[in-house]
């Protein structure tokens, strides 16, 4: 594949697009960045870029006004639709009992021990996940595609050990990146592609007649849909692609991810506009706290304590989760629980047997709350979960359980956590931050930090949490008294944390795992003016550089 060959024009139907260019050769391009999936994704991209663009300048308008004093509300306009006796199109047998799903990236050893772990469902994340690099983005679709034809398989050189599929394994999904990311590494017109559109497209152009006709997909998860424009955008998308490819419409299936605060005033809207392609919805629980902080941080009102003590059970997150499932039965799909953030690592029997106590009370509230389904993120906590969800499920799912005995007033979504917020809480979360930042600059997406896994939104809530803090006085329990979290104290805490990263890895550990843009990453973002959108876009420009 020539790289440098000038773009050629593509005919997409409505207009004529360039063919996107390639700006790093990386193994598995030849079989991935064909002119055809070129093409498709050029023929996305001219569709539907500006669209995209007018989306997310609709975002900041939106942010501006809840800066100004606005609070999230239900929609006036859009009460017919809340209030309205319907259901969408019927969910396909095989997507009707989902009650383990494991997430995880797309690397080809996770990728076959996720799929051989007994659970339900791969989710394969191309999102939170995973980190961007190009090279690691190209071989997950490499191996998707391995798995489309059975070639799927790894021989670790370093133990020398082989892993194969077992003849039975999970249904596949994945979950390309956001709305708001961009893929630098393929341009056109002058400017890079969405990144969305590029996992999305490719995906679906080398894999999705296949799983058409298999009955296996194309099924997908949305992530950070902030609103039903969005997902209008989506099943326009959908449709297209569909057209493009020779699949019958509404055969693609996805499940929105609801994990921000604006989408859970809208959930009735997203489901109609997806209503012939969608499956279900799921409590994206981490970015949904994140995108809390973010929505509401210029009302000092709504200040949350340490992330500990921001849990499920209680405030905004049960009014969520309670909102999620009434809607989800009451529309005729399935309404997924989330990752509980434990996972068992190493050798200590004793945090081991507290992690899976602590996994095993989270998936209990969620299957006794009503949910047809969970994620796990380790193949160990896979049977953990079918033991609690086999013990409540009278069927594949519980979708005919309704909700609709409860009322949720727009406050109550918005009710925020009391609690203390601590030194141990600022430390614990400038770690997670800048260890998260580190690996993830390095290229690992899913990183286990103190017993718990830790992705791109835990560490999205740990430096926004800093920032909130910071902007609004917040008082921290010290050991000797109460202090204000300020800039140059935020500072002397980092560089205290630099300084134990430095003695527990020694300084060319330090380095090459990246450490020192972590740490300044997390310091510009914890001490911005205003709390910047998402740390990863700053992230992955340093990303870029590092490759």
């Amino acid at each position: 594949m020539n790289l440098a060959t000038p773009a050629s024009l593509i005919q997409t139907g409505a207009s004529v697009a360039e063919r996107p260019v390639v700006l790093r050769d990386v193994p598995g391009v030849d079989r991935v960045l064909t002119e055809g999936a070129l093409d498709f994704i050029g023929a996305l991209q001219a569709r539907f870029g500006q669209k995209l663009n007018a989306l997310m300048v609709a975002r900041e308008r939106r942010q501006e006004r809840f800066d100004a004093g606005r609070l999230p509300d239900y929609l006036e306009e859009t009460t017919d639709i809340r209030r309205g006796i319907w259901q969408v199109a019927p969910v396909p047998e095989i997507l009707q009992d989902r009650r383990v799903e494991i997430t995880g990236p797309v690397d080809r050893k996770t990728m076959i021990a996720a799929l051989n772990s007994g659970a339900k469902v791969f989710m394969a994340d191309f999102e939170d996940a995973t980190s961007p690099r190009f090279d690691i983005l190209i071989a997950g679709q490499v191996n998707i595609i391995d798995y489309r034809d059975g070639r799927l398989s790894f021989d670790d050189p370093k133990t020398g050990r082989e892993y194969r599929l077992n003849d039975e394994t999970a249904l596949m999904m994945v979950r390309p990146r956001g709305l708001h990311m961009q893929e630098a590494n393929v341009m056109q017109g002058g400017y890079p592609v969405s990144a969305a559109l590029f996992d999305f497209g490719l995906h679906i152009f080398h894999n999705g007649v296949s799983l058409a006709e298999r009955g296996q997909g194309p099924f997908y998860y949305l992530p950070k849909i902030q609103n039903h424009d969005e997902a209008r955008f989506w099943n326009q998308v959908f449709l297209f692609a569909q057209d493009y490819l020779g699949i019958a419409p509404g055969t693609i299936k996805a499940t929105v991810l609801i994990e921000t605060l604006t989408a859970a005033f809208e959930m009735d809207e997203i489901i109609w506009e997806l209503r012939d392609h969608i499956a279900g919805l799921n409590c994206g629980r981490w970015d949904y706290i994140f995108s809390y902080i973010k929505t509401l941080r210029a009302h000092p009102g709504y200040v949350l304590p340490d992330r500990a003590q921001v849990t499920m059970d209680r405030a905004f997150l049960a009014t969520y989760v309670a909102r999620l499932i009434k809607v989800c039965h009451r529309r005729g799909i399935h309404a997924m629980g989330g990752v509980a953030p434990q996972i068992p690592e190493g050798d200590d029997p004793v945090a081991n047997a507290e992690a899976l106590a602590g996994f095993r009370l989270d998936k209990e509230r969620e299957v006794r709350a009503g949910h047809d389904g969970t994620w796990v993120t380790h193949p160990d906590l896979v049977p953990v979960a079918m033991e609690v969800f086999d013990a409540e499920l009278h069927g594949p799912n519980q979708i005919r359980r309704q909700r609709q005995e409860w009322r949720i007033e727009p406050e109550m979504l918005l009710k925020p956590h009391t609690g203390t917020i601590t030194e141990e809480g600022v430390r614990t979360n400038i770690s997670v931050a800048m260890e998260y930042l580190a690996a993830w600059l390095s290229g690992r997406g899913a990183v286990p930090i103190h017993h718990l896994l830790e992705d791109a939104a835990t560490a999205e809530i740990s430096r926004a949490q800093l920032w909130q803090w910071i902007h609004h006085g917040a008082q921290v329990q010290t050991g000797s008294g109460e202090r204000s979290l300020t800039r140059d104290w935020l500072a002397e805490l980092i560089q205290a944390e630099i300084v134990a990263v430095l003695g527990r890895i020694g300084p060319g550990g330090f380095h090459r795992g990246h450490y020192a843009p972590a740490a300044r990453i997390l310091q510009e973002a914890a001490g911005a003016e205003v709390l910047p959108d998402f740390i990863t876009t700053p992230a992955y420009a340093v990303l870029n550089a590092l490759d």
